[in-house]
């Protein structure tokens, strides 16, 4: 890592660009170069045929000028310090503060380049890239530049690892309040990155911020808890009650708080007993009236028909229709 500082005094943390990744981009670069300056040759020489000798070789010079030195000025300078060999092995040329070059940058480049990579077959640029720290050649120097890595590989930082189950709950009494962010921050960057670190290195580290943060807390690191268990265990507390608090100040209905076990309730409590439905009544048999037979009528007589009168309220006439 390259630490730079910025002009609004940030330190950026980049991965300058070594030897091989260099040389690579650049037998790129120039193999692209020299195609191209070929075919610029040969189209060149087919048009100028009937040219004296003199002018042949000024245009000569002119296309190696223009292809082998302004095109990769150009290029530099349109995509921000990315040639096409530098895009292919994921390089890119900055300013030293970190910021995009221009075209001044890339004009010194180019020049010294002629001379340390065409010139000398490289053997120069090879030189002061081994020598320099950063894997500067003399043009980066001369310029201020610096060729840094853009494709770095993703690292598994930011997950905190949790501790360990028989911790769990111990340190719910512990006031985290006078704690500062700061401390916080440095705790979260050691657990992050705890098994990057040297074992001792990392021990004394954790060391020292457990007893920062028990001195915030006013209560010791017990004996029998290693510094970075227990520096887990007061942050998952933390993160607990920062949840808690965002979601409602306290445990949700139903739940229990935190550090209380669950318990699974009694098989006689959790049975509800059935409800029976209330009694109905006896079933009242519905009263008969007794069947009565007609009485027969006397010998010789007929039978009386009983008349109905007629529902539009007309009086009868007597008149009974067979049966």
């Amino acid at each position: 890592m390259s630490e730079l500082v910025t002009g609004e005094a940030v330190a950026l943390e980049l991965r300058p660009a070594r030897l091989p990744s260099r040389a690579l981009a650049v037998l790129l670069d120039l193999a692209v170069a020299v195609a191209v300056y070929v075919a610029v040759t040969v189209a060149l020489v087919a048009s100028t045929a009937s040219l004296d000798m003199a002018a042949q070789t000024a245009l000569s010079i002119a296309a190696f000028v223009l292809v082998l030195v302004g095109g990769p000025i150009a290029v530099e300078t349109l995509s921000h310090g990315r040639s096409l060999g530098k895009m292919a092995c994921g390089l890119r040329v900055v300013r030293d503060d970190g910021g995009p070059i221009r075209f001044r940058h890339s004009l010194v480049r180019g020049l010294i380049g002629v001379i340390e990579i065409l010139m000398t077959f490289g053997v120069v640029a090879c030189v002061a890239s081994l020598v320099s720290a950063r894997g500067r050649r003399l043009g980066d120097v001369f310029a201020g530049t610096l060729v840094v890595r853009e494709r770095v590989p993703v690292s598994p930082a930011g997950f905190v690892p949790p501790p360990p189950p028989w911790l769990a709950g111990r340190f719910a009494g512990l006031d985290l309040s006078a704690v500062p962010d700061d401390l916080w921050l440095a705790v979260r960057q050691y657990l992050t990155r705890m098994g990057e670190l040297d074992p001792r290195v990392g021990w004394a580290m954790s060391e020292r911020l457990a007893a920062d943060v028990a001195a915030r807390t006013g209560a010791p690191v017990p004996p029998e808890v290693p510094p970075a268990a227990y520096l887990a265990a007061v942050m998952r507390e933390r993160q607990v009650r920062e949840a808690r608090r965002a979601f409602g100040g306290g445990p949700a209905a139903g739940w229990p708080a935190a550090g209380t076990p669950l318990t699974p309730p009694s098989p006689a409590s959790s049975v509800t007993p059935p409800v029976r439905p209330p009694a109905l009544p006896p079933e009242v048999p519905p009263v008969v009236p007794p069947v009565v037979p007609p009485t027969p009528p006397p010998h010789g007589e007929r039978p009386q028909v009983p008349r109905e009168a007629p529902s539009d309220g007309r009086t009868g006439t007597g008149f009974v229709p067979p049966a």
